[in-house]
C-alpha cells in the first residue's frame, strides 16, 4: 500500500510581507473581517454561488485592489459548488483525524476524506481533499474567497477542481478533487517514491505550462502569483494541475501595464522585479515557470541551504544564480542533471529545457516569453530519443554521491572564490522585502 501523501511545508517558505501604503494593520489577514465587511463579502459570495448548490450567473462590476469579492468578472464558465455542513466534513474526515492528515500548508491542515454517494445531487461517490483555515496561521477569510471565485469559476483540466466549500460561523474549509500521486516538490525532494523519468518530468512541464496559459489567456487575465513545486498537484496519469488559488489576482486591464500590491509568495520562485516594486505582470507567473523548470532538470529545491563550518559560514544558494553559468553549454549543463535520473533523459530535451529556463528567468520581463509560447517550445520535445547515457555522456553516479558531490561544489566554489565574490544571502525564512 503506497505511503500517504504528505505534502508539508516548512512555514519559513511562505513569505508574506506588505508593500504597499495602504497595507492592513498587523495581523489583519489572520482574522475574520469585522461584521460590516464579512457581511458585504458574503452577500457579495452569496451572489456568486447562490448558497444552494446551484449555477450561479456571475455578477458584473468594477474589481478592487487586492479584493478578491470583485473577481466575478473573470468570463469564465458559472459556478457549480456544493455547499457543506462543517459536521459532514467531520463524518468524512474522521473528525479530521490525523490518521487521514495529507499535509499542512500557509492555509491549513488538508486531510482525506470520501464523499459517499447521495451526499449531493450531482455528486459521485469519490475520495477528496479537505483543507481546513487555520484561523491563527497566515492566510484568512479573504485568500479563502479567492480560492472559491476562481476555481470556483474555471474549469480546465490542468486547474485542480474545487468541488465546493464550508463557510459556518469562523470555520472556511475547502472541500476539491484528491491528487492521489501528491505534489511534484515530494517526487523531486522527497525520498517517498522512485524517481519521476524523463518524459514525466516533461509531461509535468507541459501540463503546468497549459494550465498557467489558460490563466493568462483568459479575457481578463489571471496572474497566479504562487507558482511552484508545491502547488504542482498530480494525479494517478502524472497529469499536473495547479493548486492553491489564494494569492491569484486579476490581471492588468486597459492601458495599465501592471497591478501594484502586496509582495507576497515564496522565496526563490518571486520574480525579483515584483519583489523590489511590487509591481505584478502574468510575467511575474514566467520567471515562477523557469525555477520549476530548473528544479525538474537539477532535482535541486528553488533555494538551498550549504551549511558551514559555523552557524554565519552557512550559505543560501539561489538556483536561478548558481545554474546560469552551466545552461549555456551542453557539456556544462551535464554537470548539474539531476544524478537520479543516471542519465536517461535526452540530450537535446534537456538542453531546450535549460534554454527556455534562461529565457523565462531572464532578469527584464520583456525579454521573458508568453506562456503559450513556452507550451509550444516544451510540446516539441515529446518523444526525443537521444538518451545521454546511450550517447556515452553519462558517468553513474549514486543519486546520494551525486547529491553530495553537488554540495561540495558548491562550498568549493565559495572557497575559491572568497566571501566578496559571494554576497552574504538571507536564509529562506527572511521575509521577501
Amino acid at each position: 500500500m503506497p505511503r500517504p501523501w504528505r505534502q508539508v511545508l516548512a512555514s519559513a517558505t511562505k513569505c508574506w510581507s506588505a508593500e504597499d501604503d495602504d497595507v492592513e494593520d498587523e495581523g489583519a489577514g489572520n482574522r475574520r473581517p469585522a461584521n460590516s465587511e464579512f457581511s458585504r463579502r458574503l452577500a457579495s459570495f452569496r451572489r456568486l454561488s447562490a448558497m444552494a448548490n446551484g449555477p450561479a450567473a456571475l455578477t458584473e462590476g468594477k474589481e478592487d485592489e487586492d479584493d478578491p469579492d470583485a473577481a466575478g468578472e473573470v468570463g469564465a464558465v458559472p459556478m457549480q459548488l456544493h455547499s457543506f455542513s462543517l459536521s459532514e466534513l467531520r463524518d468524512v474526515t474522521h473528525d479530521f483525524s490525523s490518521g487521514y492528515l495529507l499535509g499542512e500548508g500557509g492555509f491549513g491542515a488538508v486531510h482525506k476524506g470520501f464523499v459517499d454517494a447521495g451526499m449531493r445531487p450531482g455528486l459521485e461517490p469519490q475520495p477528496v481533499a479537505v483543507k481546513q483555515l487555520n484561523t491563527a496561521g497566515h492566510q484568512g477569510h479573504r485568500e479563502w474567497l479567492a480560492e472559491v471565485i476562481f476555481l470556483g469559476q474555471f474549469r480546465h483540466q490542468h486547474l485542480l477542481k474545487l468541488l465546493g466549500y464550508c463557510c459556518e460561523d469562523e470555520e472556511r474549509l475547502l472541500v476539491y478533487e484528491f491528487m492521489p500521486r501528491g505534489s511534484l516538490d515530494n517526487h523531486l525532494f522527497k525520498r517517498i517514491s522512485a524517481t519521476l523519468p524523463w518524459c514525466t518530468r516533461l509531461k509535468v512541464a507541459i501540463g503546468a505550462a497549459k494550465g498557467v496559459a489558460f490563466l493568462h489567456g483568459a479575457k481578463k487575465p489571471v496572474i497566479y502569483r504562487d507558482l511552484k513545486a508545491s502547488n504542482i498537484l498530480l494525479d494517478s496519469d502524472y497529469t499536473a494541475k495547479l493548486s492553491d488559488f489564494g494569492l491569484a489576482k486579476m490581471g492588468p486591464e486597459g492601458e495599465e501595464t501592471h497591478v501594484s500590491t502586496r509582495v507576497m509568495g515564496t522565496h526563490g520562485y518571486a520574480a525579483p522585479e515584483y519583489v523590489q516594486t511590487g509591481h505584478l505582470t502574468v510575467k511575474s507567473d514566467v520567471y515562477s515557470f523557469g525555477v520549476v523548470l530548473l528544479e525538474l532538470l537539477t532535482g535541486r529545491r528553488a533555494m538551498e541551504h550549504v551549511p558551514g563550518r559555523t552557524a554565519r559560514a552557512e550559505q543560501t544558494i539561489k538556483l536561478v544564480e548558481w545554474t546560469r553559468p552551466y545552461l549555456a553549454s551542453s557539456r556544462r549543463l551535464r554537470c548539474i542533471m539531476d544524478a537520479k535520473l543516471s542519465g536517461h533523459y535526452s540530450v537535446k530535451g534537456a538542453r531546450a529545457v535549460a534554454h527556455l529556463a534562461v529565457q523565462c528567468t531572464s532578469p527584464q520581463p520583456r525579454d521573458r516569453p508568453s506562456m503559450a509560447a513556452v507550451v509550444e517550445a516544451l510540446e516539441q520535445l515529446e518523444g526525443l530519443k537521444d538518451m545521454a547515457v546511450s550517447m556515452g555522456l553519462f558517468w553513474p553516479t549514486t543519486p546520494a554521491a551525486g547529491r553530495n558531490a553537488l554540495s561540495a561544489k558548491f562550498r568549493a566554489e565559495m572557497k575559491g572564490a572568497g566571501n566578496s565574490a559571494v554576497p552574504r544571502r538571507r536564509t529562506a525564512s527572511a521575509t521577501l522585502s
